[in-house]
């Protein structure tokens, strides 16, 4: 029987935050997030509306009436990010994540970036990148590391 190769860690905790995603309920993009420390998974998150709200599917997406480019205006969404989520998850069960890396399918926006930092996360993977130059300011100031993973190489 051949043996079937095991992913590295990174692949491993992306392919996750890849899982979660698809339970996102944003009509614009699906976004999956995991919090992890010590090579165990703390927490996860996915984008969508707050917890007993109307799905964007159901109420439309108001970013997309109204035109708004990708990278702007990120606060006129229904939705709350995948990072946001993993870090409340973490928050509400009493989870301490500082020190911890995040995983998540789409490089954090601002809004996110500023929650990462405070909660002292160390290390940001993302395999897509995301157009906000303030996001990639302030992770450079706070010594937030950002890791774009490419899993095509990877698994080549």
């Amino acid at each position: 029987m051949k043996r079937l190769e095991r992913p590295g860690w990174d692949e491993y905790f992306m392919q996750m935050a890849q899982v979660v995603a698809g339970r996102s309920t944003c009509l614009r993009r699906q976004v999956g997030a995991v919090i992890v420390k010590d090579k165990q998974i703390l927490s996860t998150g996915y984008n969508g509306s707050p917890s007993g709200l109307s799905h964007c599917a159901e109420k439309g997406c108001l970013r997309q009436q109204l035109g708004i480019p990708s990278g702007e205006r990120a606060e006129i969404c229904r939705a709350v990010h995948a990072e946001q989520n993993a870090l409340v998850q973490a928050a509400k069960h009493g989870v301490v994540i500082n020190g911890a890396d995040i995983y998540t399918t789409v490089q954090p926006c601002v809004l996110c970036t500023k929650l990462l930092i405070n909660a002292g996360i160390k290390r940001v993977f993302y395999l897509y990148p995301y157009p906000d130059s303030l996001a990639l300011e302030l992770a450079t100031e706070a010594d937030l590391e950002l890791v774009q993973l490419n899993l095509q190489e990877a698994e080549g």
